[in-house]
């Protein structure tokens, strides 16, 4: 078990044929992800790496090859259309990649996908998500986006981060723990994005492989007070937390595009303060995200 995606997922990639996604396409296929199509306008017939069919829209992608999921590494301009064209060509998870998309056209997207139910969106700007493997340093399972697979190792901890950085820190400090990870999601920093913590702690809190939970999130919002108020309720299982931004200034945007206070909301103070109430353990720096977790399994 995992969330989301596992080993038998086949993925399709929005602009395999551009720099960015080609590389990180050709590291997906070396960890074993089954990368079954790419897509791009007017290259259609052509292959990827010898071995990947390229189609010339994401509907003929997913009629010839069964793919269930995209990820998506278009240009900010056409990031939005291709978030759409994927969810009408019926993929239940779209992972978008692109940094830099308009808020208006993600205000038009996260409208139209109320008309596709069955249809997840992840980000955009994230580094996607993995399942390792359960082979050989984790090989064979499902890498989706940027993030590197060699510091996966299958386990049991559910990961669910804003910030691309973090979660890998996280990824490894649990790694070199031993303990191992079900499944790692980034969510991404947008203000506007298709899956938020608390989306993936209602995953995690069901999936009986993952036995405790860390969360990531960042100043900026009030997502994370939103998922800690629902866990106090609701999850049995352990969780960790870390919020980043502490010494960010109010009114000024730090890093991501959803990282500002503004209102006197969505300070790190006031986040750390609602985690804390929910009984979830907070790490005061990143080096101590995994010390913490593994403080909050054995209270």
């Amino acid at each position: 078990m995992a969330i989301l995606v596992d080993e038998n997922t086949k993925v399709l990639i929005q602009g395999i044929t551009g720099s960015y996604g080609g590389r990180h396409a050709k590291l997906s296929l070396d960890y074993g992800t089954q990368v079954t199509a790419g897509v791009t306008p007017g290259k259609g017939g052509q292959l990827f790496e010898g071995r990947v069919p390229i189609f010339d829209t994401v509907g003929d992608a997913v009629r010839e090859t069964g793919a269930t999921v995209s990820t998506i590494f278009v240009p900010p301009p056409f990031a939005a259309d291709a978030i759409l064209e994927a969810a009408d060509a019926g993929c239940e998870l779209v992972v978008c990649i692109t940094e830099g998309i308009p808020v208006i056209d993600m205000m038009r997207v996260k409208a139209t996908l109320k008309d596709y139910p069955n249809c997840r969106l992840i980000g955009p700007n994230c580094p996607g998500l993995v399942t390792p493997g359960r082979g050989e340093n984790s090989h064979g399972g499902c890498r989706i986006g940027i993030a590197p697979g060699y510091i996966h190792r299958r386990g049991r901890v559910g990961i669910v981060s804003r910030s691309g950085t973090l979660t890998y820190e996280a990824v490894w400090q649990i790694t070199n723990l031993g303990m191992g990870q079900s499944t790692c999601v980034g969510i991404g920093g947008d203000p506007i994005n298709g899956t938020s913590h608390l989306d993936v702690l209602k995953l995690f809190n069901d999936d009986p492989e993952t036995e405790a939970i860390i969360m990531i999130g960042e100043i900026g919002g009030t997502r994370e007070e939103e998922a800690a108020a629902w866990a106090k309720e609701h999850c049995k299982k352990p969780i960790a937390g870390f919020i980043a931004g502490a010494t960010a200034p109010p009114g000024r945007r730090m890093g991501h595009a959803g990282a500002i206070i503004s209102g006197g909301q969505g300070t790190a103070a006031a986040k750390k303060a609602a985690l804390r109430e929910a009984g979830i353990l907070v790490a005061e720096t990143p080096a101590e995200i995994g010390a913490t977790l593994v403080k909050a399994m054995n209270q």
